[in-house]
């Protein structure tokens, strides 16, 4: 799969309305992970990792308790996931992906980034084709064929493994994460991994160059600025 995966999209704040977004879409994501798969972090694995990521992006510790709570107890934000498709510069595939309490206001914020970018977004299932949806684990070793070993004994289906640069990267179907996640921490201990998600990984890249490259950041930026979008997924390669 080589490097083609894209990172989750969130700079680092710099004013206190930059640090309200970050703090409000980590919030709404763990209440979800929470209230959906239990608000242990011990038995719910995607959400420990949720929360190791709003660590690292110094999200206070009393947002992400906050969050949990509030999926502990009755009523609440009912949050529904909504997912948007398009077309970005020299036909570059976009995946939007959204937490929303109102899915038409939702759809009309989108819509109004595509257009204003002059890109053009896309029906369901437009580009979704075109994209594995993999769990993806990059952590420090060197020992590939070990690593390999270790997850087809926990009987995980790997789709793919690389070594480069003293990391190794596991990529694993989707569904496949809780597994692969279970067994490396049962076979490594407490490792720190630099990615630990469930991405959209392109099957084909689109070169963007010059002009080209300044719209899609123009419409990732817009994109990025609303709070229902939580991450951010394209084909491009700079």
């Amino acid at each position: 799969m080589g490097r083609a995966y894209q990172n989750r999209k969130e700079s680092m704040a710099k004013t206190s309305d930059q640090n309200a977004r970050v703090y409000s879409k980590y919030s709404m994501e763990i209440y979800t992970c929470a209230k959906s798969g239990g608000a242990d972090p011990l038995g719910n694995l995607a959400l420990r990792s949720l929360m190791d990521r709003a660590k690292k992006d110094q999200v206070p510790s009393h947002v992400i308790q906050k969050a949990l709570e509030k999926a502990q107890g009755a009523g609440g934000e009912d949050y529904a996931t909504a997912r948007y498709e398009g077309f970005g510069p020299n036909n570059c595939m976009v995946i939007v992906d959204c937490l929303t309490d109102n899915p038409n206001r939702t759809f009309g914020d989108v819509r109004v980034c595509f257009n204003k970018t002059k890109n053009k977004l896309g029906g369901q299932g437009s580009v979704m084709h075109m994209f594995d949806h993999c769990a993806i684990l990059v952590f420090p070793g060197d020992d590939e064929e070990s690593i390999l070993e270790t997850l087809m004994m926990a009987d995980v289906d790997v789709t793919d493994i690389e070594c480069e640069d003293g990391k190794i990267t596991v990529f694993a179907p989707h569904t496949e994460y809780g597994k692969t996640k279970a067994a490396l921490l049962e076979s490594l201990g407490e490792i720190e991994f630099e990615v630990d998600e469930i991405q959209f990984v392109p099957q084909e890249t689109s070169p963007l160059e010059g002009d080209d490259i300044e719209s899609l950041e123009k419409l990732i930026d817009m994109l990025s600025d609303l709070e229902d979008v939580q991450n951010v997924y394209h084909s491009a390669e700079y």
